[in-house]
């Protein structure tokens, strides 16, 4: 059996496109008996509008692209389900890429968006991430672009973000407040900013306590969130530095991988040595000790960043200048047994 068309449904009714166009997607000026009328036979013939051809009318294909780091991450799990929410609200649809913390796999999935033709992209760069051609190439295609968590200063574009400086500055605050006075940080590789504003974080706290910083307790690790790098780079500092007395982790994930080599090692948390996370993992709160963590406005953060993409995408429709946002969602400190 053929598709059936918006024209047969035409002929068959005796009535416009535009009115079954209408009653279809329920404007109000088609009246109840006509729109009742056109629904009963579309759904009687099975019929699908050509989004193909709504797409040439609308130009939109009422798809947005986006781009994260890592997907099992649980931050980034609670951000796309804002963005899905949002997007359906609104009668868009979410194309889901992960980077892998690659900039060559970010770089060949922006070109596949701009392909696809998406209306908009929200993007949290990779690690690797510091050349910005590609992200220029799809803004210069007409497709705007919004950065969201991890971000980089030298793209001019709208972005989402905390104030990670700030959150980390209250974090260590806390655990120099209660005592601990050598302080590690596990972070992460110095090219998104969230990254740099959390090591800058840590410093400003050590600074306001008249504690000298010590490049020597700064441990990277390369993924950002990765339990691995936690577990590895604990054992490696207890190796270098005995008198460590707490650590502030740039996310939870590294934290828990902390957590467990300590366990593996009976090293008691917090009696020997605090452990303060970042994130508000799910994990933070069941693991033992359960986890002080920096809480993240995730889902908050995902259907925010979708509004000002779609708040950017209709001014474009309509000629308009368009500024830039930079929102700065709110942290709190959720403290637990870790301190």
């Amino acid at each position: 059996m053929e598709k059936v068309t918006i024209n047969d449904l035409s002929k068959m009714l005796k009535v416009s496109k535009s009115t079954i166009s209408k009653a279809l997607k329920g404007y109000s000026d088609v009246s109840e008996k006509t729109r009742k009328r056109i629904v009963k036979l579309a759904k009687k013939l099975n019929y699908t509008p050509n989004s193909i051809a709504s797409s040439l009318k609308t130009h939109q294909t009422k798809t947005l692209g986006v781009i994260i780091p890592t997907i099992v991450h649980h931050f980034f799990s609670k951000v796309i389900d804002g963005m899905i929410c949002e997007a359906e609200k609104h009668g868009f649809l979410i194309i889901l890429l992960q980077s892998d913390e690659r900039f060559d796999l970010e770089v060949k999935q922006i070109n596949l968006l701009i392909q696809k033709q998406v209306d908009g992209i929200l993007i949290s760069v990779s690690n690797q991430t510091s050349a910005v051609v590609h992200l220029q190439n799809a803004i210069d295609k007409g497709i705007p672009v919004v950065m969201f968590d991890k971000v980089l200063k030298n793209f001019n574009c709208s972005k989402i973000i905390i104030d990670d400086k700030l959150a980390a500055f209250e974090a260590v605050d806390y655990l120099l407040n209660k005592g601990y006075k050598r302080i590690a940080h596990f972070g992460g590789m110095l090219t998104p900013q969230n990254s740099i504003d959390r090591l800058l974080g840590y410093k400003n706290a050590l600074k306001a306590h008249g504690i000298e910083y010590d490049q020597r307790l700064v441990y990277v690790n390369p993924n950002n969130d990765d339990f691995n790098d936690g577990f590895y780079n604990a054992k490696k500092m207890l190796e270098e530095h005995r008198d460590i007395d707490a650590i502030f982790a740039i996310t939870d994930s590294i934290a828990i991988g902390v957590l467990k080599y300590f366990e593996d090692k009976n090293i008691k948390v917090p009696e020997q040595i605090a452990v303060f996370g970042f994130s508000n993992w799910f994990m933070s709160s069941v693991i033992t000790p359960s986890l002080s963590t920096v809480n993240q406005p995730n889902f908050e953060m995902g259907s925010i960043a979708v509004n000002v993409l779609l708040d950017e995408i209709h001014c474009k429709e309509k000629n308009e200048a368009f500024a830039f946002k930079k929102i700065v969602l709110p942290t709190s400190l959720i403290i637990r047994k870790s301190t």
